[in-house]
């Protein structure tokens, strides 16, 4: 059924391998402090052969197909692969090394063949068709739901299809991981060789204090003792473009930053003409015109020309701001002495500069407010608020790296619910961004099982006994991933198809971008926003002043979104790519929509991981702004009742959201917590853009 893996007898690895023991420790964590590289080629080996032994007999099963035998069945099988995956994959993005590198791009394409021969598997198929048929053993809305996503997932994975079309597809998927795993190992890698090295006080001017406490700790852990690093994960690098004074030191930072994926070895773009076209092939042999039609048929938006209009009903009024936006930054420029237009790497110095003098407000004077272990507890407060939880850090527990940490979950009735880990910190061995991930799914069908869900950030470090702080955006992401991290612990379902996170593709940020708001309340703020030298809250003037300037740089931060989804959804909207040349392609599709000069896409090609490190967001990146309306329209129905923490609210969008997974429809899901649609004009308003 897939490609092997040198013979290992389980019998000889199951003893000495803790990936493939029971695992007796706190909570069912994996036994970090006894994996090792090695451990995870034969534990593939073992539970790729046993998974395909259990496929087999569920699909040979002499006994007439019903939803135990068939479906619940495929549920129970994988169990260890799903197990070895989970560890796997989880420490390739947060800590990750050449070892488990090599390995990645050896297992991938295994793992996408074995998936493929599982989901093509005709015998199989017929059993769920006639599940489908008869209903036999159907018993609840749930297991429907369960049945329609598995026979959706065949028929998506061709199935349905003659043999031939079969094994090209099987072909496709291989390819399509080893490439995906390359492109994230290369981006990876050209962020880990990067170090801005500033060598005295010329190269410091403009730095705030905390950033050069940043700086200073970047450059220790990089063996440059005595100076300062800048590097190209986001917390570093964004602050240093917008405070640092030397324009030649901003100009070769950004240049750097938007590069990655683009030179030598590490050049991303052949695999980017070669995952289109791939992608397109898949589309076409699955009856689809193009890759996005494919992508979106099973999504809230169904179409690429409804993601595209959303996009572009943002576009304009976006671009009008941001070009007055540009002006005002020109004018300061020119109060400054700088002669010329307005470069990339200009915008972000000069729009923090803009701020101040219209806000009276700046990073620096707001930055010592939000201490990481603060907005923590804030955002462990809100979920208190809405939901009767409760953390509980723990410390006996051996993870996998000694910055992260563990909080037991429970219900305002003293119930488990499940284990929160935050690994908060940057570091080389992690790969850039935010974002939320599960060592175990919830599920309740065969047993209770509680989720262990992750929440993985990169936030620059402050030295040894000083407090790490963040930004505002910093601690609205530290929300946002935490609202993912609710929706996999709140998951109250019976199969693990349709728990947590599990949801469609442009729903799946609703959650995370609804928690988003309470961050911005002037109670939460009052509570948790305290001075770390001083321990006072926050000034209400200064409250005032950042709510204030909520929708400033919203041209810029919308141009900069919007222009890299509309590009997503121009790669894969090709019918062919046999002959793409993806920097010309990028730079068609930006003059086609009319991209201003002085704003850069926010993720270029090159190192668009969300897109081209896998399927995740691919034709998909549009996401963020539809689940955007629903997260503007929603946080509606607290303002409405009165109370952001309402509890008749809160049990609905409990009940019908968080809780829920992939139980309904997720505009059935919307409807039933909200009581309507949602309106579209929500998201202009909260954006500012509904005037311009």
């Amino acid at each position: 059924m897939t490609d092997r893996l040198p013979d290992t007898p389980v019998a000889q690895v199951e003893p000495a391998n803790p990936l493939l023991a029971t695992w007796e420790t706190p909570f069912g964590v994996p036994p970090f402090a006894r994996i090792k590289p090695e451990h995870f080629e034969p534990a593939f080996q073992a539970a790729l052969a046993e998974h395909e032994a259990e496929i087999g007999r569920i699909a040979t099963n002499p006994d007439e197909a019903d939803f135990d035998n068939t479906v619940a069945a495929l549920e129970r099988s994988g169990r260890r692969l799903t197990r070895v995956a989970a560890v796997f994959y989880n420490l390739t993005g947060a800590h990750t090394n050449k070892d488990l590198e090599a390995i990645d791009r050896a297992i991938s394409p295994m793992l996408a063949g074995h998936r493929n021969a599982v989901y093509q598997n005709a015998a199989l198929f017929r059993r769920l068709e006639a599940v489908a048929a008869t209903a036999k053993g159907v018993t609840s809305a749930e297991e429907a739901q369960v049945l329609d996503r598995y026979r959706k997932a065949f028929v998506r994975a061709g199935a349905g299809l003659e043999p031939a079309a079969k094994a090209r597809l099987g072909e496709i998927a291989k390819r399509l991981a080893l490439i995906g795993t390359e492109f994230a190992q290369n981006v990876l890698a050209d962020e880990s060789a990067y170090s801005l090295v500033l060598e005295g006080e010329a190269d410091l001017a403009g730095l705030p204090d905390f950033l050069r406490d940043a700086a200073a700790q970047a450059a220790s852990e990089r063996g440059h003792d005595g100076r300062h690093v800048i590097t190209l994960s986001r917390s570093s690098v964004e602050p240093f473009l917008m405070f640092s004074a030397r324009r030649d030191l901003r100009e070769k930072a950004f240049k750097a930053w938007i590069a990655r994926g683009e030179a030598g070895e590490t050049d991303n773009r052949g695999l980017i003409a070669e995952m289109v076209q791939l992608r397109a092939e898949r589309a076409k042999l699955l009856g689809f015109p193009t890759f996005a039609d494919f992508r979106l048929d099973d999504s809230m938006a169904k179409t690429p020309s409804a993601a595209r209009a959303l996009l572009d009903s943002v576009w304009k009024p976006a671009l009008r701001r941001a070009e007055a936006e540009r002006a005002a930054l020109e004018a300061r420029m020119a109060a400054d002495g700088v002669n010329g237009p307005l470069k990339p790497w200009d915008w972000r110095y000069y729009a923090e500069q803009v701020r101040k003098a219209e806000f009276d407000l700046d990073e620096s004077e707001t930055k010592p407010y939000f201490q990481l272990d603060a907005i923590i507890d804030a955002a462990f407060h809100v979920a208190h608020k809405l939901f009767g939880l409760s953390f509980a850090e723990r410390r006996d527990l051996s993870l996998y790296h000694r910055d992260v940490r563990a909080f037991d979950v429970k219900n305002a009735a003293g119930e488990v619910v499940g284990l929160f880990l935050g690994d908060y910190f940057s570091r080389a061995s992690k790969r850039s961004g935010a974002w939320m991930s599960s060592f175990r799914t919830q599920e309740k069908f065969d047993g209770d099982v509680k989720p262990i869900i992750v929440n993985v950030m990169n936030f620059a470090k402050a030295r040894e006994g000083e407090p790490t702080l963040l930004s505002f955006d910093d601690a609205r992401t530290l929300f946002h991933e935490f609202g993912h991290a609710l929706h996999g612990l709140l998951s109250d379902v019976d199969y693990p198809t349709i728990a947590g996170t599990n949801v469609a593709r442009d729903f799946v940020e609703f959650p995370s971008q609804l928690f988003e708001h309470w961050l911005e309340q002037p109670e939460i703020l009052k509570r948790f926003a305290l001075n770390y030298r001083t321990g006072e809250p926050m000034p209400d003037a200064l409250i005032a002043r950042i709510l204030a300037s909520r929708t400033f740089g919203q041209g810029f931060a919308t141009v900069e979104y919007a222009a890299s989804a509309l590009v997503d959804l121009d790669f894969h909207s090709v019918t062919s790519a046999d002959t793409l040349d993806v920097a010309a392609f990028e730079k068609a599709s930006l003059a086609r929509i009319g991209m201003p000069e002085a704003i850069v896409m926010r993720h270029r090609p090159a190192h668009f991981t969300h897109v081209f490190a896998g399927d995740g967001y691919s034709s998909a990146y549009y996401s963020y702004l539809w689940s955007e309306v629903l997260d503007a329209d929603g946080f509606g129905a607290f303002e409405e009742a009165g109370d952001i923490f309402d509890p008749a609210t809160a049990r609905r969008l409990k009940q019908f959201v968080y809780s829920a997974g992939y139980r309904q429809a997720p505009d059935a899901a919307y409807r039933a917590f909200r009581g309507r649609d949602p309106d579209p004009t929500a998201l202009l308003r909260k954006r500012g853009l509904a005037e311009v």
